[in-house]
This record gives structure tokens, C-alpha cells and sequence, in this order.
């Protein structure tokens, strides 16, 4: 079969993208095109040369390629997106205040226990809340503290960091000296993004 060319690459990507109704990691794409390839380092390196052109392809368009933790995905630019919402006519779904909190504590200082998201927050956390971020799957359950007790210790997932269009937890917004924990769950409202997925 004849070699396939970088434009070529490009528009099979892009369609993959399109249709994905998940992140596709550069693994995922490589596996796609493995009867195309004898020498998967060069492949790898046009694959790669591909998703940077269709990234500066969408800039002039109204979708975008961003690089999340599980890979890559299209979606809507954040400048067209209320543009999606209108047709749809659906409202984004709302946050309490707490769970905003309690998702910005386990973001930011993770591992972390229930007790001190309470002595961080003040309050005392429902339980619901903690349920509900796992449900979401934006939580997990990473262990349990070797103290007494052995309270269980609390972190974020790749769905956490895709959601909200991270890379890794390092690409939080950075904390500025003084400003608290409760004021930086600001940063953790949901994207105004669609995916272009099915």
C-alpha cells in the first residue's frame, strides 16, 4: 500500500476525532494506522506533525484540538460555544458552592481526607457530596492514611482533568500568595466547551 501522505494523515485524524466519543491517545491513533506503517518511530513523527496542523488548521475555524490527559479531542472554541448551547437549549449543569469547595480542596491538595477538607472548609462535608464527585467521576478513592483510624485519602481522575481540559493536575491555575482554597474553586467552574464527539 502507498505511503500516506501528511495531508492524508491529517484528514483521517481529524475524522477520527470527529467521531470519538472519547479522548484518543497518540497510542490509540497509531493502532488505527498500524497496517499503514513499516517504521512506527517515522510514522510516529508524522502522526504527530498531522495533529499539529489540524490544531493551526481549527484556529481559523470554530472548533479547536486540545490535548487533554486521556489525548486528544475537538470541540467547540470557547468563542462559539454558547452558539451550541442556544440550539440545544440547555442549561449547564450548576454546582452547589460545596461541592465546588470540596472538588477545588481535592484538586489542590491531594491526597487528601474528609477531615481535612472539613478543617480546610470549616464545615463539615456531606457525604453526598463526596458521593456525588465520584459518581461525576471526577473523585476517587486513592488509599487510606496510616493514621488512626485510617481515614480514606481522596483524589481527582482523567475525567476530572479532561473535563475541565487539563493536561495533567500541574495546569491548575497556580495559587496566589494568601488567596484561599474557597476563592480558586472559581477555577473550577465547568468549561464553556463542547465536544464535537457523538
Amino acid at each position: 500500500m502507498a505511503d500516506l501522505t501528511l495531508t492524508e494523515v491529517k484528514r483521517i485524524v481529524e475524522t477520527l476525532l470527529f467521531a470519538a466519543d472519547e479522548p484518543l491517545n497518540v497510542a490509540a491513533l497509531m493502532n488505527v494506522f498500524e497496517q499503514e506503517y513499516d517504521d512506527p518511530r517515522t510514522f510516529r513523527e508524522l502522526l504527530l506533525a498531522a495533529l499539529n496542523e489540524l490544531e493551526m488548521d481549527c484556529e481559523a475555524r470554530g472548533i479547536e484540538l486540545v490535548q487533554v490527559a486521556s489525548g486528544f479531542r475537538l470541540q467547540v472554541d470557547e468563542t462559539h460555544s454558547e452558539w451550541v448551547h442556544r440550539l440545544w437549549r440547555r442549561n449547564p449543569p450548576r454546582y452547589s458552592r460545596a461541592l465546588l469547595e470540596t472538588l477545588a480542596m481535592i484538586a489542590y491538595q491531594q491526597p487528601i481526607t474528609r477531615g481535612e477538607i472539613d478543617e480546610v472548609r470549616g464545615v463539615t462535608t456531606s457525604g453526598n457530596i463526596l458521593r456525588r464527585l465520584q459518581e461525576r467521576g471526577w473523585v476517587r478513592e486513592l488509599g487510606r492514611k496510616q493514621v488512626p483510624g485510617l481515614p480514606i485519602l481522596y483524589g481527582t481522575t482523567r475525567a476530572f482533568l479532561d473535563y475541565f481540559n487539563l493536561r495533567s493536575i500541574g495546569d491548575l491555575p497556580p495559587l496566589a500568595d494568601g488567596e484561599s482554597l474557597r476563592v480558586k474553586e472559581e477555577s473550577l467552574s465547568p468549561p464553556r466547551v463542547v465536544s464535537t464527539g457523538s
